[in-house]
């Protein structure tokens, strides 16, 4: 029904001649769902990496006209898949002009909506409800209460209106009933108290609520949706049996899992084109080790694996490393720069806030733990482009490079470098840049240098190469002189920022 149409119908008895038919909320978004389909219109913009998993199961609980949870470990997209649900629903729907309760105006539900209609019939005036007016979300906290879901007495309401506590005028509604005819979502439902659960029975499985002693029973047009973590079930809660088994549906989402599909989703929501005097360039190689930080955190033995690694960690992640690059550009007056593996470092408080640790990762400590995160996600990427040096066809590889720091030369490199003078630094290392052209894939000259680092990281990280750093910057000598200086350095601040993953 077009614009044009719907401005002409004001009336319940407009609606009539116009041959007009009102439809169930799932029944609407099955037949809106039904042509998406047909189409081959895109379902769930934004959503990456669940197009062969969740989609499909959560398109047939749509098609079934099912109740459905998302059950998942944090930063798994749950909240974002409900959020994009009113997308299936009709454009507008007509109800009852001023019905809290967003009355269907040939069966109103509510006293209001069916006084309205007993005394004036097919004159009653109607609205046109937006889609977007027609979803609620609840998040579900302890202290939450029937009142606030369902609804309650209202005894100023009453004293006001000179009413009755029998008189059904009196009863302020919660946020369920004045969702009526659209979506609502209760996120962390583990969270809400057991006899809080038992008062959703009846909506989900009669389709109606019931308040105190009030003998009413209305039937509400609703999808229902939840969201959970399965760790929920015995830190915080639980889902009552009942209630699960009133849940028609049950969607387990996950992680992303592959690399690539996580660089997509970093690339998606991270902030990186910042428009401002600087331009920051991340190499691919980068993009790879801040998403297997994720990879190694979810499989650390010093992380909590069963409260999850968020895709939050990624994003701020990638923020934060362009924001180190950005900071270095705007010192030296920069209008262009390229993202390097120093600029980790400043990575580590994207980590330490997103991750659990287990008794033994409190011992090590967090800023130990990220360190160590970032070193073997160094190790894991620099294994995927460049021969692995504890092979033995691959020692010669790097035997020049390693005999030149061997003869006592070193590498210092200062986080706020000015670019000339850190591809200078590195140029310097004989056939580095070389090693670089030959094995780091399709790498833009610019891009070399910050390459070059991540070479020196990750023979460091494999125990070839020794490496002090420190709050301003780092240096890569021959592991054993490295560790015969130990702490000798010729500036303190160098000791006792990084940790070496040996």
């Amino acid at each position: 029904m077009d614009e044009a149409t719907r401005r002409g119908l004001r009336t319940i008895g407009d609606l009539k001649r116009a041959g007009y038919r009102t439809r169930t909320v799932k029944d609407e978004m099955r037949s809106n769902l039904v042509a998406r389909l047909r189409e081959g219109t895109p379902l769930f913009p934004g959503i990456v990496g669940f197009d062969d998993t969740v989609i499909p199961q959560l398109v047939g609980a749509i098609l079934g006209r099912h109740d459905f949870i998302l059950l998942g470990l944090r930063g798994q997209a749950k909240s974002r898949l409900i959020r994009q649900l009113p997308a299936l629903l009709d454009e507008v729907v007509p109800v009852i002009a001023g019905s809290d309760l967003n009355d269907d105006p040939f069966a109103p539900i509510s006293k209001y909506g069916r006084d309205l209609v007993a005394a004036k019939g097919d004159a009653v005036e109607i609205d046109w409800l937006h889609r977007s007016a027609r979803y609620g979300e609840k998040l579900a906290t302890p202290d939450t209460s029937i009142a606030d879901l369902i609804g309650d007495i209202d005894p100023i309401k009453a004293a006001h209106h000179r009413l009755t506590f029998a008189d059904e005028e009196v009863i302020h509604f919660g946020i369920i009933p004045r969702t009526n005819r659209g979506i609502f979502a209760i996120n962390e439902v583990p969270d809400l108290q057991p006899r809080i659960q038992v008062g959703l029975l009846n909506i989900l499985e009669e389709q109606d609520i019931q308040i105190r002693g009030f003998n009413i029973r209305f039937p509400l047009d609703l999808l229902m949706v939840f969201s959970a973590n399965p760790e929920d079930y015995t830190n915080r809660g639980a889902i009552i049996t009942p209630l699960k088994d009133r849940i028609d549906s049950q969607i387990i989402t996950h992680y992303p899992r592959t690399l690539e599909t996580g660089i997509e989703i970093t690339r998606q929501e991270a902030w990186e084109e910042r428009g401002g005097p600087v331009s920051v360039v991340v190499p691919f190689l980068l993009r790879e080790v801040v998403e297997q930080i994720a990879f190694e955190a979810r499989a650390s033995e010093y992380v909590d694996q069963k409260s999850g690694v968020s895709a939050r960690l990624t994003r701020a992640a990638m923020e934060n490393l362009v924001s180190a690059a950005e900071r270095r550009a705007l010192i030296n007056g920069e209008k262009r720069t390229v993202a390097r593996p120093a600029d980790l470092w400043f990575v580590e408080p994207a980590i330490t806030g997103k991750v659990e640790l287990v008794y033994e990762g409190e011992q090590e400590g967090a800023q130990a733990v990220a360190r160590l995160l970032v070193g073997r996600a160094v190790k894991a990427i620099f294994g995927r482009r460049f021969p692995d040096p504890k092979r033995r066809r691959a020692k010669s590889t790097y035997a020049g490079l390693l005999q030149w720091f061997a003869a006592g030369s070193t590498v210092s490199l200062h986080h706020d470098m000015a670019d000339a003078a850190y591809e200078q630094a590195l140029s310097a290392v004989p056939g580095l840049l070389d090693l670089v052209a030959a094995h780091a894939g399709d790498v833009g000259s610019e891009e070399r240098p910050a390459m070059a680092e991540l070479l020196l990281e990750a023979l460091h990280q494999h125990s070839l190469l020794g490496k002090q750093a420190g709050t301003v910057g780092v240096r890569f000598a021959d592991m054993m002189g490295s560790m015969l200086s130990g702490s000798e350095s010729e500036d303190p601040e160098e000791t006792g920022s990084w940790e070496e993953d040996s």
